[in-house]
């Protein structure tokens, strides 16, 4: 046996809980970075969604609170709340399946997973904006305040 094993051994008993939280931690990354992977929705920059709103007529689907989206959203978003995509009840966008559409949140950590679910529902060409409205207002893009 190498020095390596001989000291793993030891230190995996003695402390058996922080050596389980690294391998959770461990196993959790593999399973993120897998299912990123696999994703159909694309994580995209505030570059990338300007080129998509300004040459490709992109549809911006912003699922942050109505109180919210009135203190400043991407001009002419359309403002859906989680819970009307994943029951299915955001008619205002159901004409825009074929269009590419791009989710944006607060801070870029749902819209991933709301952008799978209208991937689900028949949309073909989903994004989600990276670091959400928070980074868009971070690099001081433009807003429209209501």
């Amino acid at each position: 046996m190498d020095f390596i094993t001989l000291e793993i051994i030891p230190f995996i008993k003695n402390h058996m809980i922080l050596s389980l939280g690294w391998i959770v931690l461990f196993i959790a990354i593999i399973v993120i970075t897998i299912k990123s992977k696999l994703s159909k929705v694309q994580i995209i920059s505030n570059a990338q969604a300007i080129n998509m709103i300004n040459k490709q007529d992109a549809v911006i689907v912003d699922i942050r609170s109505a109180d919210n989206f009135k203190k400043g959203h991407i001009t002419e978003a359309h403002n859906i709340l989680p819970i009307d995509i994943k029951n299915a009840s955001a008619k205002t966008i159901e004409k825009f399946k074929e269009n590419l559409i791009i989710v944006i949140d607060d801070n870029g950590l749902t819209s991933g997973g709301i952008g799978e679910i209208l991937v689900k529902q028949g949309f073909l060409h989903v994004f989600a904006l990276k670091d959400g409205i928070a980074g868009w207002n971070g690099e001081n893009l433009p807003l429209v305040r209501k």
